[in-house]
C-alpha cells in the first residue's frame, strides 16, 4: 500500500512539472521579437489604422530655423546669376561726339563677355544686426551707337565692377514677415576704351574711366505666405549730390525654401547711376536691368 501511494505522489510531481514547462514555453515564444529560423515572424499584432486621414496640405510647414555658429553668429551667402540688359551713356572730351551711347540686351551680354564675371554678395547676422556685401564684376566688349553722321558706330572694351556694402538693423521681426533698415555705401569702378569708326572725320580711340563712392538708405522686406512660399524686396538709393547726382537699386524675388538652408530665387533686378565729374568732360550714365537668379546658403 506504501508503495502504491508513493507511485501515485510521484506521478502527480511527474504531471505539474510538465504543465509548469509547457506554460512557460509558451510564453516565452510569444513574446520573441525575431522569426525563428525557417518560420514566420511572431509578435504582437501591428496597431490599427486611424480613421481618419490628416490631408498634407493642413500639415504646418517645418520651421526654418537657421544654423548659427558659437555666440549666435550667423553667416548667409548669396550666390547669383543676373542677366542685365545695359544702357550706358559716356561723356567725351570730343567735340563732334560727347556723348557715346552703349547698348545691349539681356542675353547678348553673354555673348559680348571679354572676361570670367564675378557675381555674389553675403551677409553676416547677430541678432537685429546684419552685415550685408555684395560685388559685381563685368568685363564686356559693347559696340557702340552713333549718329552716323561723322561716325559710323564703334565699339567699347567696358569693365564695370561694383562694390556695396550696408549696415542693416531688423526693426520688424515676426514669424511671417520681416523689414529691415539701414545706411549704407556703393563704389563704382569704370573703365571704357571707346573706338569710334570715322565717317566724316577720321577714326579715333578714347580712354574714359573713372572710380567713386556714394552714400546709400537702404530697405529690405521679406513676406512668408506658408509652404515654403515668400517674396522678398529690397531697395537702396543715394548719391544726393555727393559723388553721383543719383544712385538707386530695386529687387523684387519670389522665394521658395527647399529646406532650412537652403532658399531658391526668382526675380528681377535693376540698379541705375547718374554721374558726372566735377570740372570734367567725364560722366556715366549707367543704366543694369534683367532677370536674376539666386540662392539662399545659410551656414
Amino acid at each position: 500500500m506504501r508503495r502504491f501511494r508513493g507511485f501515485i505522489v510521484v506521478g502527480v510531481a511527474r504531471l505539474v512539472i510538465a504543465l509548469a514547462a509547457s506554460d512557460i514555453g509558451a510564453g516565452s515564444a510569444t513574446a520573441q521579437p525575431y522569426p525563428a529560423p525557417g518560420g514566420p515572424t511572431v509578435g504582437p499584432a501591428p496597431p490599427s489604422a486611424p480613421s481618419e486621414i490628416t490631408p498634407l496640405a493642413s500639415l504646418p510647414a517645418p520651421a526654418l530655423a537657421p544654423s548659427t555658429f558659437a555666440g549666435g553668429l550667423q553667416l548667409i551667402a548669396y550666390p547669383y546669376l543676373w542677366l542685365p540688359g545695359l544702357n550706358m551713356a559716356i561723356s567725351t572730351p570730343l567735340t563732334r561726339a560727347p556723348r557715346v551711347d552703349v547698348g545691349a540686351g539681356a542675353f547678348q551680354l553673354l555673348g559680348d563677355l571679354d572676361n570670367a564675371p564675378f557675381m555674389g554678395a553675403a551677409e553676416l547676422r547677430y541678432g537685429p544686426f546684419g552685415i550685408l556685401g555684395d560685388a559685381l564684376h563685368l568685363p564686356l566688349g559693347v559696340p557702340v551707337t552713333t549718329r552716323n553722321i561723322f561716325f559710323t558706330g564703334g565699339g567699347t572694351s567696358l569693365v564695370t565692377s561694383i562694390g556695396t556694402g550696408s549696415l542693416l538693423y531688423r526693426v520688424v521681426d515676426q514669424p511671417t514677415q520681416s523689414i529691415d533698415g539701414g545706411l549704407g555705401f556703393r563704389s563704382w569702378g569704370v573703365a571704357a576704351d571707346l573706338t569710334l569708326i570715322g565717317r566724316l572725320l577720321p577714326a579715333v580711340s578714347v580712354a574714359r574711366s573713372g572710380g567713386w563712392t556714394d552714400p546709400l538708405l537702404v530697405g529690405r522686406y521679406h513676406r512668408d505666405f506658408g509652404n515654403g512660399v515668400g517674396l522678398t524686396a529690397y531697395g537702396d538709393v543715394g548719391g544726393f549730390g555727393i559723388a553721383a547726382h543719383a544712385d538707386w537699386q530695386i529687387v523684387g524675388t519670389l522665394d521658395y525654401a527647399w529646406n532650412s538652408w537652403l532658399t531658391l530665387h526668382l526675380g528681377y533686378r535693376s540698379l541705375n547711376v547718374n554721374y558726372q565729374a566735377s570740372g570734367q568732360p567725364l560722366g556715366f550714365d549707367v543704366h543694369l536691368k534683367g532677370p536674376i537668379l539666386a540662392a539662399t546658403l545659410r551656414f
